[in-house]
């Protein structure tokens, strides 16, 4: 009578720990086949002197790994430690020992000779992890479950994992074998990915010049802004945008603030274009609305009544409408028409105007929105627009024209961020700034100290060292200003034109008194 051995339970605690049995299973000419979630490369090292023993092992992954994605550009200093081949959380202890390139190396010349590993092409969620061990004598086992290809995975190292694996012996394990040869086996389900794998473990171990590591530096210190570099990726040329006539009247560097004005929209909501008096807001912003009109987006503009003239011109059928091609269909309304319940703003009723139903606000001189003085009896213009507009109804995007959005104090532009952000404090906390209102307090802080210092010290460059970081990276991700300098130093200027030079202000004295009778202002004063 054959004994069958009772199947095991291995929740890596105590000593029901899955590599006791891999090292017990594991005989000199072994097969393994594994499907992981993950691999490391110190799983590897720490099974070596069992692992080196075996014939072969075939190793799927349960996710899609090391795989192109379509319309992803290749980066050439990416070092991708995708699965976490290179140690993961619990391997914290490992990887300190600063020994990444001997191990990647010897897991690499393992793989080489004895391991084939494939992919899943698609996310398959449902699919239980486990690791069969085949022997010549029978001695087989099975292990199914929770099981990774990780030292943590494993039980090597202490994790805070909740691991369940039944574990088969004998014949009870031949069924699991026979599940991985159909997966194994089918090409609709997975791709062969070794060479893969093999190239990034070489990334660790290979002598790299010091231009490969400056590279590799600075592409993990700015990854995640790869993407505001791709224009395709921001603005949606389907739309025929690049088409129009305002597109093809920009400079470049009116195309870029396009660029970047969308894309800041795309992903924070809104915008505040602090570009330099002279530089072309108006039509900059013009492109913006364009785009998003293609896109069936409604836009308003509100603008100080003086300005109205400025942007009503590129809606109407008139010879001075150079864009009359682009058939632009704003609204327009005065800074003013806030405050009022009725009467018309142009051909617009102030009565029965839908606010809460535009896309995108537009806003020329927006800082004249940078107070919100209380009112007892009616809403102000800040509220009305907050409220009425921005909160309401339709998702509202926003962009802010103004050269000058903070006047006084850091709460100028606060204001003016609360309408992007609906006044919600923590709106760019996945951005790492916990509180708005917090760092730009830090920041009126710091700047007040700032401007006690003598006039010596008192530089960019100082108040740039004493502020909060989250201070700039709050201007970078929600403001877009550029100076004259800043485009005469990084644009051909030959493209553009010269800037008009500025000329120091003549003092004119009127001489009023031709017959010198009038007596002298400090006379007058005293006498008074």
């Amino acid at each position: 009578m054959i004994k069958i051995k009772t199947p095991k339970t291995l929740n890596n605690k105590a000593n029901n720990l899955v590599y006791k049995e891999l090292k017990n299973a594991i005989k000199d000419g072994s097969k393994l086949s594994v499907i992981s979630a993950y691999f490391t490369m110190y799983a590897y090292y720490e099974l070596k002197d069992e692992l080196d023993k075996i014939d072969d092992m075939r190793l799927l992954f349960t996710q899609p790994s090391f795989l192109d994605e379509e319309d992803k550009e290749v980066r050439e200093y990416f070092i991708n430690n995708e699965n976490d081949i290179f140690g993961n959380d619990y391997e914290i202890r490992l990887r300190n020992e600063m020994n990444q390139s001997p191990v990647s190396k010897l897991c690499s010349n393992w793989i080489k000779d004895k391991v084939e590993v494939k992919s899943f092409k698609k996310p398959n969620t449902a699919q239980p992890r486990m690791i069969n061990v085949e022997n010549s004598t029978d001695e087989n086992i099975s292990i199914q479950g929770t099981v990774d290809f990780t030292t943590d995975g494993l039980g090597l190292t202490p994790s805070d994992r909740e691991d369940l694996n039944t574990c088969l012996y004998g014949d009870l394990s031949l069924a699991n074998q026979l599940v991985f040869n159909s997966i194994w086996d089918n090409p609709d389900t997975v791709v062969d990915i070794k060479e893969d794998l093999l190239k990034q473990l070489s990334r660790m171990y290979e002598e790299n010049s010091p231009e490969f590591i400056y590279f590799v530096t600075m592409y993990n210190i700015f990854y995640n802004y790869l993407d505001e570099l791709d224009e395709e990726k921001i603005v949606k040329t389907r739309t025929g945008f690049k088409d129009t006539k305002i597109w093809n009247k920009l400079y470049k560097f009116q195309k870029d603030a396009v660029y970047g004005v969308i894309n800041k929209i795309e992903n924070y909501n809104g915008c505040i274009l602090a570009d330099s008096v002279g530089l072309g807001k108006t039509f900059t912003a013009l492109a913006v609305i364009k785009y998003y009109e293609l896109r069936n987006d409604r836009v308003l503009v509100l603008v100080p009544k003086k300005l109205r003239d400025n942007w009503t011109i590129y809606t109407i059928n008139d010879k001075r409408n150079i864009f009359a091609d682009d058939r632009f269909n704003y609204d327009v309304l005065n800074h003013t028409d806030l405050s009022r319940e009725s009467g018309m703003s142009g051909n617009i009723d102030l009565k029965t105007i839908n606010w809460s139903n535009y896309d995108l606000i537009v806003i020329d001189e927006s800082h004249n929105f940078r107070n919100n003085p209380a009112r007892k009896n009616h809403k102000t213009r800040y509220e009305k627009l907050m409220e009425d507009i921005i909160k309401e109804g339709v998702e509202t995007k926003v962009l802010m024209l103004s050269a000058t959005p903070v006047n006084n104090r850091m709460t100028d532009i606060k204001n003016q961020i609360g309408f992007i952000t609906e006044d919600n404090d923590d709106a760019l906390e996945h951005i790492g700034i916990k509180s708005i209102s917090s760092t730009l307090k830090e920041a009126q802080r710091t700047f007040n100290q700032w401007s006690t210092l003598e006039s010596d010290e008192r530089t960019i460059e100082t108040f740039t060292e004493l502020a909060d970081p989250n201070y700039f990276k709050l201007l970078d991700t929600l403001t877009l200003a550029r100076s004259r300098k800043h485009i005469e130093k990084y644009y051909n200027i030959k493209d553009i034109g010269d800037f008009p030079n500025r000329l120091d202000p003549i003092n004119i004295h009127s001489q009023i008194d031709n017959q010198d009778k009038f007596p002298q202002i400090e006379e007058i004063n005293n006498k008074i």
